[in-house]
């Protein structure tokens, strides 16, 4: 089983005054194959510095990560990333960008374009192969980039507000699809966010974190994920227990923004 394992996970970053900041404390938890999880907490809570240390890119100060039996001491491809912009090669066409990672592996040939056809197929571009991918919007970009993580057949899918740069509707749009991939792909996702109803949406469990030091403030378990694979997102979001969700816990960021606020003054 390829459960990810975050055991007192701690990060303190060196300030050029000499100080420190305690980025994260003590940090644990353990991600099930399969699961979606949905991150959340206000600026400076150490959300995407968890997933940075998740991914490789650096490591903690403290504690360790597991993931399939293995510590986390560096970049992997048992781990797929999707950034906020995307990230891609935009004079590539839309199909070289999908299969870049195979390439890279000197994958077949004729295998790599029955996936790159599966997977435009499955995001929605069928017939954009070719397509140059400068010439395509935000929203069909971020197809691609999802389309490239998954085609690598990764353990763990990170995701870094991978919808924050796209408008109202598209983004609907998106969270329907990460939903279809999460369940029909089986695989465990871990979403960066600071939107509450993305966050209540794209999360069959939910981490408030809150800051100074980063930590884990409250877990929630939620049933609209798997709800959002039948019913309307818009219908879900109107219901009594999505509302009081919502609303308790944009109180619960706004004391945590007005603590820091108030720090701020004081100092």
């Amino acid at each position: 089983m390829s459960d990810l394992i975050a055991d007192n996970v701690n990060m303190v970053f060196n300030t050029h005054s000499g100080g420190s900041v305690h980025a994260l404390k003590d940090v644990s938890f353990t991600l099930k194959q399969g699961e979606l999880l949905s991150v959340l907490g206000p600026s400076g809570c150490g959300k995407t510095t968890l997933l940075n240390i998740i991914a490789g890119f650096i490591r903690p100060t403290g504690g360790e990560l597991i993931l399939g039996g293995e510590e986390i001491d560096g970049p992997g491809v048992n781990r797929g990333m999707v950034f906020q912009q995307g990230a891609l090669f935009e004079w590539l066409t839309v199909a070289e960008n999908i299969d870049f990672g195979l390439r890279m592996k000197k994958a077949d040939k004729a295998e790599s374009s029955r996936k790159v056809e599966e997977w435009l197929d499955i995001v929605g571009l069928q017939g954009f192969g070719d397509t140059p991918t400068y010439q395509l919007s935000g929203g069909m970009q971020q197809r691609i980039a999802l389309a490239r993580c998954l085609i690598n057949d990764p353990d763990l899918i990170l995701m870094d507000e991978p919808l924050g740069a796209l408008d109202a509707l598209t983004r609907e749009k998106m969270q329907t699809l990460v939903l279809k991939i999460w369940k029909e792909t089986g695989k465990t996702i871990m979403i960066i966010t600071h939107s509450v109803e993305e966050a209540l949406l794209l999360g069959e469990r939910l981490f408030v974190m809150a800051p100074r030091p980063g930590r884990i403030h409250k877990e929630y378990k939620l049933p609209f994920a798997e709800q959002g694979l039948i019913d309307d997102p818009r219908d879900i979001k109107k219901t009594q227990e999505f509302s009081e969700t919502r609303e308790e816990i944009l109180s619960m960021i706004w004391d945590m923004e007005e603590e820091i606020m108030g720090k701020t003054d004081v100092a």
